[in-house]
């Protein structure tokens, strides 16, 4: 019986256990100081990390996993590289760091040859005016998700207070993208550097959040779903990559601009819960324990929905075709606090049951 340790205690290391339980594995979870821990509340051992620990210790108190994993890349890549003394660390440390800070990742995609937007690193922005031109986006290197640590420059003044503030340290500046559609594609690669690939997805933000996603995207030309697919297998190829991975992109004018990468299973994925014959969270748990990848087929047209600030909705909302999943937060607006995944006959009927859903949902004002 393989023992799977995983660093956060958040829904994505929830749903990594709930999917690999089934297949006889057992979990234990790596907190953070202060790390809400009720995601993963009977779900296995949790023991916190505190830094200058000896990971020894922390390896024991984690009932010596066979394997250690993330739900998240804002890790302390120091604490997986030690960890890699006693058990395999998937995906691999590097992989994980690289992902986790912007400029390093813009750095990979442009040695790959993959399309990413026109930046400059810890640069100030009225430095980068002249070369990219406004509006600009600023993005801190670490720490942002979900729009935080973000920055909309639309105008000179925005870029002085910008500047005035030195927002820009560890940041990249990029010229802001006419995008058409937001698409992410979610991939796997098993120990042996099997890939398989589960289809585009189209997603809609608010806010800088992920509000819904539907699969496979329609009206996207073969070439683009092609392209996409090749995009990912050469990053997850050169990284050495172990595990599922997201990569979310714009589609401007016919082609492919990579965003962001995500190395651990994603929201945009989440619709594989219950719309394809293996989840993102059982492939990666079958892809780090060194076993055969699961199907990514589909059943029919997917979607899912963000429960982001809302009540836990009532279970009489739910239809033969749609799931809920509540993570037990604690409810406060702006927080995602569970999702509902959704199979339809047609794209239509898919939009009209997503939207009738959402409609219903009670949303937690601010205080």
């Amino acid at each position: 019986m393989m023992h799977i340790a995983i660093v956060g205690c958040g829904q994505l290391s929830r749903m990594l256990a709930l999917a690999g339980l089934p297949l006889g594995f057992t979990f234990s979870f790596i907190a953070a100081p202060r790390e809400d821990t009720r995601c993963v509340t009977g779900l296995g051992t949790t023991a916190t990390w505190q830094p200058g620990q000896p990971v020894g210790h922390l390896y024991q108190a984690l009932g010596q996993p066979d394997c250690v994993t993330v739900e998240k890349e804002q890790v302390d890549a120091g604490l997986l590289t030690q960890l890699q003394h006693y058990c395999p660390v998937l995906p691999n440390p590097e992989a994980v760091a690289t992902c986790g800070h912007r400029w390093r990742e813009r750095q990979l995609l442009v040695r790959l040859g993959i399309p990413c937007a026109a930046h400059r690193y810890d640069t100030p922005a009225s430095q980068c005016v002249a070369s990219l031109s406004l509006p600009l986006v600023a993005k801190s290197c670490r720490d942002g998700y979900d729009g935080k640590n973000q920055w909309r420059l639309d105008t000179p003044e925005d870029v002085a207070s910008f500047d005035r503030q030195q927002l820009y340290r560890d940041c990249i500046i990029e010229q802001r993208i006419p995008f058409e559609r937001e698409l992410s594609q979610v991939s796997v690669r098993s120990r042996t550097g099997r890939i398989c690939h589960y289809p585009l997805t189209d997603n809609h933000h608010e806010n800088g959040i992920l509000v819904q996603s539907v699969a496979p995207a329609v009206d996207v030309p073969a070439t683009i779903a092609s392209q996409a697919q090749d995009m990912i297998s050469r990053i997850m190829e050169a990284l050495d990559y172990v595990g599922v991975m997201a990569m979310e992109c714009f589609l401007v004018s016919g082609e492919l601009l990579v965003n962001e990468l995500a190395p651990r299973v994603h929201n945009s994925g989440h619709w594989t819960q219950s719309g394809s014959a293996t989840s993102q969270f059982e492939n990666h748990v079958r892809a780090i324990a060194g076993l055969e990848l699961g199907g990514t087929d589909m059943h029919g047209v997917c979607g899912m929905l963000n429960l982001i600030g809302t009540q836990r909705p009532p279970v009489d909302l739910l239809s033969a075709s749609t799931t809920l999943h509540w993570y037990g937060k604690t409810v406060r607006p702006a927080r995602k606090l569970g999702h509902v995944n959704f199979r339809a006959r047609s794209h239509p009927e898919l939009v009209q049951e997503i939207g009738r859903f959402q409609q219903s949902c009670t949303r937690v004002q601010p205080a």
